[in-house]
Protein backbone atom coordinates (compact mmCIF):
# COMPACT_ATOMS: atom_id res chain seq x y z
CA UNK A 1 0.00 0.00 0.00
CA UNK A 2 1.07 3.55 -0.72
CA UNK A 3 0.19 6.29 1.78
CA UNK A 4 0.92 9.99 1.33
CA UNK A 5 0.29 12.76 3.83
CA UNK A 6 -0.16 16.42 3.00
CA UNK A 7 1.21 17.99 6.17
CA UNK A 8 3.18 20.95 7.46
CA UNK A 9 4.89 18.69 10.00
CA UNK A 10 6.01 15.41 8.37
CA UNK A 11 8.09 14.35 11.39
CA UNK A 12 4.94 14.16 13.53
CA UNK A 13 3.84 11.25 11.33
CA UNK A 14 7.13 9.80 10.12
CA UNK A 15 8.75 9.34 13.53
CA UNK A 16 6.07 7.29 15.33
CA UNK A 17 5.42 5.22 12.22
CA UNK A 18 9.10 4.25 12.01
CA UNK A 19 8.86 1.93 15.01
CA UNK A 20 7.42 -1.49 15.85
CA UNK A 21 5.10 -3.30 13.43
CA UNK A 22 4.51 -0.35 11.10
CA UNK A 23 8.22 0.39 10.97
CA UNK A 24 8.89 -3.21 9.92
CA UNK A 25 6.08 -3.02 7.38
CA UNK A 26 7.83 -0.05 5.79
CA UNK A 27 11.20 -1.80 5.81
CA UNK A 28 9.70 -4.92 4.22
CA UNK A 29 7.84 -3.01 1.52
CA UNK A 30 4.26 -3.59 2.67
CA UNK A 31 3.82 0.15 3.27
CA UNK A 32 5.30 3.07 1.34
CA UNK A 33 4.90 6.34 3.21
CA UNK A 34 5.46 9.73 1.60
CA UNK A 35 4.98 13.37 2.57
CA UNK A 36 4.10 16.59 0.80
CA UNK A 37 4.60 19.85 2.66
CA UNK A 38 2.31 22.66 1.46
CA UNK A 39 5.18 25.09 2.06
CA UNK A 40 6.93 23.52 -0.92
CA UNK A 41 4.01 24.60 -3.13
CA UNK A 42 4.02 28.31 -2.31
CA UNK A 43 5.40 31.11 -4.47
CA UNK A 44 6.29 33.90 -2.02
CA UNK A 45 9.70 34.12 -0.34
CA UNK A 46 8.18 33.56 3.09
CA UNK A 47 6.53 30.30 1.95
CA UNK A 48 3.24 31.43 3.42
CA UNK A 49 0.67 28.71 4.03
CA UNK A 50 -1.78 30.40 6.41
CA UNK A 51 -3.64 33.66 6.89
CA UNK A 52 -6.18 35.35 9.16
CA UNK A 53 -9.75 34.04 8.90
CA UNK A 54 -12.40 36.10 7.12
CA UNK A 55 -14.92 37.41 9.64
CA UNK A 56 -12.31 37.62 12.39
CA UNK A 57 -11.52 35.22 15.18
CA UNK A 58 -8.48 33.77 16.88
CA UNK A 59 -5.82 31.70 15.18
CA UNK A 60 -4.80 31.26 11.57
CA UNK A 61 -6.30 29.19 8.76
CA UNK A 62 -4.35 27.13 6.24
CA UNK A 63 -4.75 28.49 2.72
CA UNK A 64 -6.40 26.37 0.04
CA UNK A 65 -3.97 26.85 -2.85
CA UNK A 66 -0.81 25.22 -1.36
CA UNK A 67 -2.85 22.24 -0.20
CA UNK A 68 -4.51 21.96 -3.60
CA UNK A 69 -1.18 22.01 -5.42
CA UNK A 70 0.32 19.36 -3.13
CA UNK A 71 -2.72 17.13 -3.60
CA UNK A 72 -2.71 17.62 -7.36
CA UNK A 73 0.90 16.48 -7.59
CA UNK A 74 0.38 13.18 -5.74
CA UNK A 75 -3.20 12.22 -6.59
CA UNK A 76 -3.73 9.42 -9.13
CA UNK A 77 -6.72 7.55 -10.53
CA UNK A 78 -6.64 4.93 -7.78
CA UNK A 79 -6.03 7.41 -4.93
CA UNK A 80 -8.46 7.74 -2.04
CA UNK A 81 -8.21 11.12 -0.33
CA UNK A 82 -9.07 11.51 3.35
CA UNK A 83 -9.51 14.89 5.02
CA UNK A 84 -9.01 14.59 8.78
CA UNK A 85 -11.62 16.80 10.46
CA UNK A 86 -13.83 16.77 13.58
CA UNK A 87 -16.94 16.80 11.37
CA UNK A 88 -15.97 13.62 9.55
CA UNK A 89 -17.16 10.04 9.83
CA UNK A 90 -16.07 8.37 13.06
CA UNK A 91 -13.15 6.00 12.52
CA UNK A 92 -13.66 2.40 13.66
CA UNK A 93 -12.41 -1.12 12.97
CA UNK A 94 -14.85 -1.88 10.11
CA UNK A 95 -13.66 1.26 8.36
CA UNK A 96 -10.03 0.28 8.97
CA UNK A 97 -10.75 -3.01 7.20
CA UNK A 98 -12.33 -1.11 4.33
CA UNK A 99 -9.40 1.29 3.96
CA UNK A 100 -6.88 -1.58 4.12
CA UNK A 101 -8.19 -2.70 0.72
CA UNK A 102 -7.22 0.59 -0.95
CA UNK A 103 -4.07 0.83 -3.06
CA UNK A 104 -3.28 4.46 -2.35
CA UNK A 105 -4.41 6.62 0.57
CA UNK A 106 -3.78 10.34 0.85
CA UNK A 107 -4.31 12.12 4.16
CA UNK A 108 -4.83 15.88 4.32
CA UNK A 109 -3.74 17.12 7.74
CA UNK A 110 -5.00 20.47 8.89
CA UNK A 111 -3.23 22.55 11.52
CA UNK A 112 -3.76 25.79 13.42
CA UNK A 113 -7.51 26.57 13.15
CA UNK A 114 -7.94 24.18 10.21
CA UNK A 115 -7.99 24.45 6.43
CA UNK A 116 -9.96 26.75 4.15
CA UNK A 117 -13.36 25.05 3.73
CA UNK A 118 -13.00 25.12 -0.06
CA UNK A 119 -10.53 22.24 0.22
CA UNK A 120 -13.25 19.90 1.55
CA UNK A 121 -14.74 18.95 -1.86
CA UNK A 122 -11.33 17.67 -2.94
CA UNK A 123 -11.54 14.77 -0.48
CA UNK A 124 -13.26 11.43 -0.99
CA UNK A 125 -13.96 11.14 2.73
CA UNK A 126 -13.96 13.34 5.82
CA UNK A 127 -12.73 11.40 8.83
CA UNK A 128 -12.58 11.93 12.60
CA UNK A 129 -10.97 9.76 15.27
CA UNK A 130 -13.01 11.14 18.16
CA UNK A 131 -14.65 14.04 19.88
CA UNK A 132 -11.65 15.93 21.18
CA UNK A 133 -9.29 18.62 19.91
CA UNK A 134 -5.77 17.84 18.67
CA UNK A 135 -3.01 20.21 17.63
CA UNK A 136 -3.56 19.10 14.06
CA UNK A 137 -4.46 16.21 11.81
CA UNK A 138 -1.07 14.56 12.16
CA UNK A 139 -1.74 12.52 15.36
CA UNK A 140 -5.03 11.39 13.83
CA UNK A 141 -3.24 10.31 10.65
CA UNK A 142 -0.80 8.25 12.74
CA UNK A 143 -3.67 6.43 14.47
CA UNK A 144 -5.47 5.65 11.22
CA UNK A 145 -2.35 4.58 9.31
CA UNK A 146 -1.30 2.32 12.19
CA UNK A 147 -4.72 0.66 12.38
CA UNK A 148 -4.88 0.16 8.62
CA UNK A 149 -1.30 -1.04 8.12
CA UNK A 150 -1.60 -3.98 10.53
CA UNK A 151 -4.52 -5.25 8.44
CA UNK A 152 -2.50 -5.43 5.22
CA UNK A 153 -1.95 -9.12 4.38
CA UNK A 154 1.55 -10.18 5.38
CA UNK A 155 2.23 -7.39 7.87
CA UNK A 156 1.28 -9.56 10.85
CA UNK A 157 3.10 -12.86 10.52
CA UNK A 158 0.29 -14.94 12.01
CA UNK A 159 -2.54 -15.07 9.47
CA UNK A 160 -5.28 -15.22 12.13
CA UNK A 161 -3.82 -12.42 14.27
CA UNK A 162 -6.54 -9.95 13.26
CA UNK A 163 -9.45 -12.39 13.50
CA UNK A 164 -10.06 -12.79 17.23
CA UNK A 165 -9.24 -9.39 18.62
CA UNK A 166 -10.92 -6.33 20.05
CA UNK A 167 -13.82 -4.92 17.97
CA UNK A 168 -13.96 -7.98 15.72
CA UNK A 169 -17.64 -8.86 15.55
CA UNK A 170 -18.47 -5.79 17.63
CA UNK A 171 -16.94 -7.20 20.83
CA UNK A 172 -14.04 -6.36 23.08
CA UNK A 173 -11.40 -9.06 23.31
CA UNK A 174 -11.32 -11.44 26.27
CA UNK A 175 -8.67 -10.79 28.96
CA UNK A 176 -5.14 -12.10 28.48
CA UNK A 177 -2.75 -13.69 30.99
CA UNK A 178 0.84 -14.91 30.94
CA UNK A 179 3.38 -16.35 33.38
CA UNK A 180 3.55 -16.64 36.33
CA UNK A 181 0.38 -18.62 37.02
CA UNK A 182 -0.01 -16.83 40.34
CA UNK A 183 0.98 -13.18 40.62
CA UNK A 184 0.63 -11.36 43.95
CA UNK A 185 -2.09 -13.74 44.99
CA UNK A 186 -4.05 -13.46 41.73
CA UNK A 187 -4.43 -16.72 39.80
CA UNK A 188 -4.84 -17.29 36.07
CA UNK A 189 -8.39 -18.59 35.34
CA UNK A 190 -8.51 -22.38 35.48
CA UNK A 191 -10.07 -22.64 32.01
CA UNK A 192 -6.91 -21.21 30.41
CA UNK A 193 -4.75 -23.79 32.20
CA UNK A 194 -6.94 -26.75 31.26
CA UNK A 195 -5.47 -27.48 27.85
CA UNK A 196 -9.05 -28.05 26.65
CA UNK A 197 -9.36 -25.92 23.50
CA UNK A 198 -13.15 -26.08 23.46
CA UNK A 199 -13.36 -24.97 27.08
CA UNK A 200 -10.86 -22.17 26.44
CA UNK A 201 -12.84 -20.96 23.41
CA UNK A 202 -16.08 -20.97 25.41
CA UNK A 203 -14.44 -19.08 28.29
CA UNK A 204 -13.06 -16.43 25.95
CA UNK A 205 -16.41 -16.02 24.19
CA UNK A 206 -18.24 -15.59 27.49
CA UNK A 207 -15.63 -13.20 28.85
CA UNK A 208 -15.70 -11.11 25.66
CA UNK A 209 -19.47 -10.68 25.87
CA UNK A 210 -19.49 -9.93 29.59
CA UNK A 211 -16.63 -7.44 29.27
CA UNK A 212 -18.31 -5.70 26.34
CA UNK A 213 -21.63 -5.52 28.16
CA UNK A 214 -19.93 -3.95 31.17
CA UNK A 215 -17.39 -1.64 29.56
CA UNK A 216 -18.83 -0.88 26.11
CA UNK A 217 -22.57 -1.66 25.93
CA UNK A 218 -22.75 0.77 23.01
CA UNK A 219 -20.94 -1.70 20.73
CA UNK A 220 -23.15 -3.64 18.27
CA UNK A 221 -22.63 -7.04 19.88
CA UNK A 222 -22.45 -5.93 23.50
CA UNK A 223 -23.33 -8.83 25.79
CA UNK A 224 -26.20 -8.63 28.26
CA UNK A 225 -24.40 -10.39 31.10
CA UNK A 226 -22.36 -8.19 33.37
CA UNK A 227 -19.79 -9.33 35.87
CA UNK A 228 -20.05 -7.89 39.40
CA UNK A 229 -17.82 -4.91 39.96
CA UNK A 230 -14.53 -5.74 41.66
CA UNK A 231 -12.67 -3.40 43.96
CA UNK A 232 -9.51 -1.85 42.58
CA UNK A 233 -6.29 -3.40 43.77
CA UNK A 234 -4.10 -1.25 45.98
CA UNK A 235 -0.60 -0.53 44.73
Amino acid sequence: MRVDAVTLFPAMIDSPLSESIVGRAREEGFLELGFLNPRDFTEDRHRTVDDKPYGGGTGMVMMAEPVYRALKKVRKKNSFVILLTPKGRRFDQPLALELAKKKHLIFICGHYEGIDERVTPLADMELSIGDYVLTGGEPAAVAVIDAVTRLIPGVLKKEDATVNETFTGGLLEAPHYTRPGVWRGEKVPEALLSGNHKLIAEWRSTQARELTGKARPDLPAGGQAKKPARGKKKI
